[in-house]
């Protein structure tokens, strides 16, 4: 990348600002436990909330996923709810919560290379995590 994330992290929001636009983080990763234990996301189901996104039919019923802060919406078109939200996709959610827990540490150690160029929006979300 030419520039730091940051820069494309604002050009983003500027853009979503001025457009009005919804954005929707789909996990088309893994799903049920880590890697070895889940599986990779179905295409099926990547394909359906793909869709859903696209043509407006995603219910705006969300539940907070607590590490994150993200809105998970509680259902959609063609989707099992349990795969949703990711804690409830694994066997084990004490995992999950280590895991995700661990994912955090990683991201905002990851943020310090940019902290002095982020904007007090962005590191306000930082600090949450």
């Amino acid at each position: 990348m030419v520039h730091r994330p940051t820069v494309y992290a604002k050009l983003l929001g500027e853009r979503i600002d001025a457009h009005g636009v919804e954005c929707w983080l789909v996990n088309t990763g893994w799903t049920g436990g880590a890697y070895g234990v889940g599986k990779r996301m179905s295409i099926a189901h990547t394909r359906a909330m793909v869709n859903a996104a696209i043509e407006g039919r995603i219910p705006h019923h969300f539940t907070r996923e607590a590490i994150f802060g993200l809105q998970i919406p509680t259902s959609v078109p063609g989707v099992p709810a349990q795969l949703l939200n990711p804690r409830n996709a694994w066997s084990d959610p004490n995992a999950y919560d280590a895991q995700a827990k661990r994912l955090a540490s990683l991201f905002v150690e990851n943020f310090k290379r940019f902290e002095a160029h982020a904007s007090e929006g962005v590191k306000a979300i930082a600090i949450v995590l």
